[in-house]
């Protein structure tokens, strides 16, 4: 068994949200697998794109909660290896607040346009998916996100500190 290094972290366990986001992902190449396919034999698949849409939306909203839990955003560790502890941690904090401001602004705009459209029936024009239950997914997935970054900006993860 080989030892683990700062380069080769222990594999994280699997849990739901990965396997939505990867049913997502499936859905939405075998869908376009299947439409080429279908073109190529004079069968098109009609409303492939908007399941692909709605399968592509799913997968980006669990992997930003997924990528917000692990911890795993983009950071500058350039600039943050060269600070103090206490300055580290100190702008850990702010970018989580930051962070959950703009979420929280995200959040806020996708619930207004969830209730202005609520009776507004939207759906699909071809396979008439309903537009309704992808909007509730995205405000839950977004409010999701800023009570993660707002409870990191309270108290910071233990390698954040």
């Amino acid at each position: 068994m080989d030892e683990l290094t700062p380069d080769k972290a222990p594999p994280r366990p699997r849990g739901p949200l990965f396997y939505a986001g990867a049913a997502g992902l499936a859905t939405a190449t075998v869908v376009e697998t299947i439409a080429v396919s279908g073109r190529w034999l004079s069968l098109p698949l009609h409303g492939a794109l908007e399941i692909i849409q709605a399968a592509i939306l799913v997968t980006a909203c669990v992997s930003m909660l997924s990528a917000t839990l692990a911890g795993t955003h983009a950071s500058v560790q350039l600039l943050l290896n060269r600070l103090t502890p206490r300055r580290k941690r100190l702008l850990t904090r702010s970018g989580s607040l930051i962070s959950a401001v703009f979420f929280a602004a995200l959040t806020v705009a996708s619930i207004w346009l969830t209730i202005g459209h609520w009776d507004g029936y939207e759906e699909t024009e071809l396979l008439h998916i309903s537009l309704r239950p992808l909007r509730i997914l995205c405000s839950i997935s977004m409010l999701a996100i800023v009570v993660v970054f707002a409870y990191r900006t309270i108290k910071p993860r233990a390698s954040e500190r």
